[in-house]
């Protein structure tokens, strides 16, 4: 079955909000992961928006699972990367002024600086993985960067209308099926929900969807851990 990665910045977001000591992050591993989370990924910021160092130090202290960093291609964050030493390590583009990602990243534009940032990551010991956008040109630059894994950014099939998402579904079952037979790992992930979630699940070559917003909006009426039973099953039900 493909994995659930959850992704736990919105529990920061909300203590972030009044800078309160409470939801407690190490309460939403321990439920995340007995409620059936195969990884956990944070989104280390640069403007510290939502998670912050501490939380992923307590992380790689007390997971039991995988953890996954997600992080702008900075010499800052290969520092912390490095120190930090995630199972996972998945680069993405990053703006200030961005509610959230917006897209994948141009690895054609920044080839070099992506190059010389992931082989500094050598040193975390992390799988190192690329989110993209679901283009095969975009998947052979990955290949050529060595990275062992891609993260397909499923955004515009989530907002796309009714008779739009056909079109993006077959772009990712193309640039799975493709990645594959590169031998990378085929991961995928944004704007995931209840509601969309099947359709990707289906496609062939996925290991793990990345999911955050809607399970945590969600557990605000199921609580935490029976949002993410109910991700589960909607996965496992594809």
């Amino acid at each position: 079955m493909v994995k659930l990665g959850v992704n736990l910045d919105h529990v920061a977001t909300i203590r972030q909000q009044r800078y309160t000591p409470y939801p407690d992050m190490l309460n939403a591993i321990k439920i995340s992961e007995s409620s059936g989370a195969d990884s956990i990924t944070m989104h280390l910021r640069e403007d510290r928006r939502h998670i912050q160092l501490e939380d992923i130090k307590i992380a790689r202290q007390y997971i039991q699972t995988k953890l996954n960093l997600e992080m702008a291609p900075t010499l800052e964050m290969c520092e912390i990367a490095n120190k930090i030493k995630p199972d996972f390590v998945c680069i993405v583009p990053e703006k200030r002024q961005e509610l959230t990602t917006e897209g994948g990243l141009d690895v054609k534009k920044n080839f070099d600086s992506l190059k010389k940032i992931i082989k500094k990551l050598e040193k975390s010991r992390a799988m190192v993985s690329l989110f993209v956008e679901p283009d095969l040109e975009v998947i052979d630059i990955a290949k050529e960067l060595n990275v062992g894994a891609v993260e397909l950014h499923t955004g515009k099939y989530a907002e796309a209308n009714d008779n739009e998402k056909q079109k993006y579904i077959e772009q990712i079952h193309n640039a799975s099926n493709y990645a594959n037979k590169l031998s990378l790992i085929v991961n995928a992930g944004h704007g995931l929900d209840y509601t969309n979630v099947k359709e990707i699940a289906r496609i062939n070559h996925i290991n793990e969807l990345n999911i955050g917003h809607s399970i945590i909006a969600e557990s605000i009426f199921l609580g935490l851990a029976e949002a993410i039973k109910k991700m589960k099953n909607s996965i496992k039900r594809a």
